[in-house]
C-alpha cells in the first residue's frame, strides 16, 4: 500500500485533540482514533478515494501519513484540518466565563474538512434521539456497509477503521438494515434524499454560512440543527450556531447567567455579542464545564431495531 508523508509547521501551536475532537461520533467510531502515543487517526471519502490519515505533533511541527487513494487529497486539505484558515483574532471574550476558557485553551482551533457528507449523514443519524443510539447507529452502519481503512488502520482486535460508503452505497442500503441499526424512516429517508444530490451538498462546502445553509436545509428533513453540525465541521465556520438542540440553551444560560432553564431566543440573545464568533463562544463555554445541575432521570433511549 502506498504511502505519502508531509510535515507542516503551523502558526502557533493547535491543540490536535481540541481542533480535531469534534470529528470523532462516540467511542469507536470506526473512522475516527485517538490512540495512546497521541496520535490522531481519520478515515474518509475523499474526491479522489478513500483514504487514512495519521497526524502527530512534537515541538511545533505537524507530521502525517496518508494511505489510499486519496492520500494526495488528505494531505493538502492538512492546514484546513487543523485550523489554518480559523481566524480566533478577532474574538473578544465578554464574559468572565469565556475570558477563562479561551486562556486555558489557547490551542483550540475550528476545523474544517472540506467533506460535507460525512458530519452531514452522522449529524441527521443524531436527530431527536440520544447521542449513544446515534453513535452505534453510525458504527454498525460503517462496519457494514463502509469499506476496510486503507493502511495499517484495517483489522486489528477492534476491527479496525472503516472509511464510510460512498452515496451510491448509501441508497442500496435495505430498509431492514436502517431497522437493524435503530434508524427510522425518518432519518434513513433524510439520508437517501441527500446523497441522491451529494455532489450538490458537496459544493456547500466552499459557501459562506448563510448560503451552505440554504443548500443544506433545501432538502426536507435536514433543519437548522443539522445544517450548523455539519458546517461547525465541513466548512469550520465560527458562526455556525447550533439551535434546536435539547441541552445547549440550557448550559450557555447557566454558564453566563446562572439560569437553569434557557430557551433558543434567550441563547441567541446572550451570545449576541459575539456575533460572528458564536460557535466559537458556544464551544469555550462547553470547554469551562460549567453545566447546571441534573435535575430529571437520564433519557432512557428506545432501541427500534427489537420491534
Amino acid at each position: 500500500m502506498r504511502t505519502s508523508i508531509r510535515s507542516w509547521t503551523p502558526e502557533g501551536r493547535p491543540d490536535l485533540r481540541l481542533t480535531l475532537g469534534p470529528l470523532g461520533r462516540g467511542p469507536g467510531d470506526p473512522a475516527f482514533r485517538m490512540t495512546p502515543d497521541g496520535a490522531i487517526w481519520r478515515a474518509a471519502r475523499t474526491p479522489q478515494g478513500p483514504g487514512t490519515l495519521r497526524i502527530t505533533a512534537a515541538d511545533g511541527v505537524v507530521r502525517a501519513q496518508a494511505w489510499g487513494d486519496g492520500r494526495d487529497w488528505l494531505l493538502e486539505a492538512l492546514p484546513g484540518l487543523l485550523g489554518a484558515g480559523d481566524d480566533p483574532t478577532p474574538f473578544t471574550p465578554r464574559h468572565r466565563v469565556v475570558h477563562e476558557a479561551h486562556r486555558r485553551n489557547p490551542g483550540l482551533r475550528l476545523t474544517r474538512t472540506g467533506l460535507v457528507l460525512e458530519s452531514l449523514i452522522p449529524a441527521i443519524l443524531e436527530q431527536k434521539v440520544t447521542s449513544d443510539e446515534a453513535y452505534r447507529a453510525w458504527r454498525l452502519l460503517l462496519r457494514r456497509h463502509g469499506e476496510p481503512a486503507p493502511g495499517p488502520a484495517t483489522g486489528g482486535p477492534d476491527g479496525g477503521m472503516y472509511v464510510m460508503p460512498a452515496p451510491r452505497q448509501w441508497s442500496l442500503i435495505p430498509s431492514w438494515e436502517w431497522h437493524r441499526a435503530g434508524v427510522d424512516n425518518k432519518r434513513s429517508s433524510t439520508i437517501l434524499r441527500a446523497v441522491r444530490v451529494a455532489a450538490r451538498m458537496e459544493e456547500a462546502a466552499t459557501m459562506d454560512l448563510a448560503s451552505a445553509t440554504a443548500r443544506l436545509t433545501v432538502i426536507p428533513g435536514i433543519g437548522p440543527w443539522t445544517a450548523a453540525e455539519t458546517l461547525q465541521r465541513s466548512n469550520g465556520d465560527p458562526d455556525a450556531l447550533t439551535v434546536g438542540d435539547l441541552h445547549l440553551p440550557n448550559i450557555i444560560g447557566f454558564a453566563l447567567t446562572g439560569a437553569l432553564r434557557t430557551d433558543d431566543a434567550a441563547m441567541c440573545a446572550l451570545l449576541a455579542p459575539y456575533e460572528g464568533q458564536r460557535h466559537r463562544a458556544a464551544r469555550l463555554i462547553l470547554l469551562s464545564g460549567r453545566v447546571p445541575p441534573r435535575r430529571a432521570p437520564r433519557f432512557s433511549p428506545r432501541d427500534i431495531s427489537r420491534i
